[in-house]
């Protein structure tokens, strides 16, 4: 397992899976009399405990201020791409929808439901996507990068700034690159 998806913590369904196990286990060794039905019964009872439980941990974990359990987690920066192709299939659905009802392939009625959830869900994602944040300051971090960086590309015959990338002078045509 990488260190990129590996974490120090149990997620709140592994403990609750464990619980399950350790329950059913403790609940094997305790029926020994017991017939194999009734012994899958009370096993099957422990973890559907554990899954009330996971249940109710995650119904009431917002209220304590926890984060929320549905957020998708940031891998790589992977989620930002994931929302943003969501965002485009969702508009490109919007298109589709109001292109079949101009042909008369949906009724106005199925258009008016699908269409207002359809435009729900995108300004939902586009809101996710706003609220991802901090993109303004590493844009302007970027171009003050760029603004400030030397320009490295100055041409020997004729003194002509160049970017930094380039090979040959924009000016003259001589070649920039040392050999």
């Amino acid at each position: 397992m990488s260190s990129e998806t590996s974490t120090d913590a149990f997620q709140p369904w592994q403990l609750f899976t464990l619980a399950g196990l350790i329950g059913a286990t403790v609940v094997v060794f305790i029926s020994r009399g017991e017939t194999p039905a009734g012994v899958i019964l009370l096993s099957l009872m422990i973890f559907g405990a554990a899954l009330v439980g996971y249940a109710a941990w995650r119904t009431f974990a917002p209220f304590a201020g926890a984060e929320d359990p549905t957020a998708p987690q940031m891998l790589g920066g992977r989620t930002r791409a994931a929302l943003e192709r969501e965002k485009t299939l969702v508009l490109r659905a919007i298109k589709d929808s109001e292109f079949d009802r101009a042909m008369g392939k949906i009724s106005e009625k199925d258009f008016v439901e699908m269409s207002t959830r359809l435009r729900i869900r995108a300004a939902g994602l586009i809101r996710q996507l706003d609220a991802g944040a901090g993109y303004r300051a590493q844009i302007e971090k970027e171009i003050a990068k760029r603004v400030s960086a030397p320009a490295t590309g100055i041409c020997v015959a004729c003194t002509t700034a160049n970017d930094p990338d380039a090979k040959f002078c924009k000016h003259c045509g001589a070649s920039l690159v040392k050999s």
